[in-house]
């Protein structure tokens, strides 16, 4: 390999990656726009009562639904609230984000405002029916079109990654709420308080959120390459964005075909997972996945083979026990490992050095480490 290739390598492995996650995220966008067109076409040919509904209920509806409806909807969120708030929040966006992000126009924020309820239904519906929200699929839209619509002259790949976040917060937030309402729905929660649970949960994360990114922005190196923290997505968005500024002539040699190459076996992959039997489409490697390593390198691919194995074992063993409490012991890992992060960076931030510093080294300069020492 030429030392050519060699320096372009980590550029090409970018877009590489972000060939991946288009691919397969264009795939389930499709997947999900087909599946919540036929769910909306059949509902309306067999005109089905949907459970939250002021219609009555049908002859064979249980008491444990009729008690969810009646529940449900006694104490549901007049239209007007809804829209008036959504209308405010428009409001104080165009206000405040272009005074934050100069380059991002208040008509960017007005028209990502009107055509987001749009994409927030579609994405609300398909996620209820696949528990698969594309919100980034969205963003990723946004981009593009913000992008290109303001130029590389006039900060573009700021004003598309801007309208990215307002895009996917919108988008995102929609299919989030269904489903705590279907939550809600479905343990006799009243509507009302569990909308007014969220907004102080978001009122708390616009002061927590913030904290906790200057906490690991000050103890650690943030957005680095190879640091602890090296936040690859932030990097497949900006590249996503100056695509969409620049054009494909900015890219290097050869990169187009590669990306189309990579774009088309992500769909073919996605394509024979949904095709061939479960017990075959198992093993079978989610193109996502795929993309992941390309940025944060193998340490994850290693994580999680480890964690497959452990669960395939565990199957073998106890497939009862594994398939009940899989998902508890994932999350208790998961949150173990959230938790930690906080010390960490607290003695990060109070340079506290570790008494022990491990390291693995290649036989070769292990050897050469021996002989300074035997110096």
């Amino acid at each position: 390999m030429s030392k050519y290739m060699l320096l372009l390598f980590p550029f090409l492995q970018v877009f590489i990656s972000i060939a991946l996650i288009l691919g397969d995220g264009l795939y389930n966008f499709g997947k999900v726009f087909i599946k919540s067109a036929l769910a909306l076409n059949q509902q309306r040919r067999a005109r089905a009562i949907l459970p939250v509904t002021d219609a009555n209920p049908s002859a064979g509806t249980s008491y444990d639904e009729k008690r969810r409806n009646e529940v449900f909807m006694s104490d549901s969120i007049p239209p007007y609230i809804a829209a008036a708030g959504y209308v405010t929040l428009a409001a104080i966006s165009i206000g405040v984000l272009p005074q934050i992000f100069p380059q991002l126009k208040w008509y960017f924020v007005l028209i990502t405002y009107t055509f987001a309820p749009v994409f927030a239904f579609c994405n609300a519906y398909g996620a209820g029916l696949t528990d698969w929200s594309l919100a980034s699929t969205y963003g990723k839209l946004a981009i593009f079109i913000f992008g290109a619509w303001a130029g590389a002259a006039h900060g573009g790949v700021v004003a598309g990654l801007a309208a990215c976040g307002v895009m996917m917060g919108i988008v995102s937030t929609a299919s989030d709420l269904m489903q705590d309402f279907k939550t809600g729905y479905l343990t006799l929660a009243s509507p009302r308080s569990m909308f007014a649970s969220q907004v102080v949960g978001t009122a708390m994360g616009c002061v927590i959120a913030p904290c906790v990114f200057w906490l690991f922005h000050k103890a650690f190196d943030l957005g680095r390459e190879k640091s602890e923290y090296p936040a690859p997505f932030a990097l497949v968005y900006r590249n996503i964005s100056l695509i969409g500024v620049e054009g494909f002539s900015s890219l290097p040699d050869h990169c187009l075909t590669l990306c189309l190459v990579f774009f088309l076996a992500a769909m073919a992959i996605n394509l024979v997972r949904d095709l061939t039997p479960k017990r075959i489409s198992q093993f079978i490697p989610l193109p996502m996945a795929m993309a992941i390593p390309f940025y944060i390198g193998g340490y994850f691919a290693i994580d999680m083979c480890v964690g497959s194995l452990i669960l395939f074992v565990w199957r073998r063993l106890d497939k009862k026990k594994a398939d009940a409490f899989a998902p508890a012991v994932a999350s208790g890992m998961i949150c173990g490992d959230g938790i930690w992060s906080l010390p960490a960076s607290i003695l990060a931030i109070a340079k506290v050095k570790p008494p022990i510093c491990m390291k693995f080294l290649s036989r070769a300069v292990n050897a050469k480490v021996d002989g300074f020492l035997a110096n």
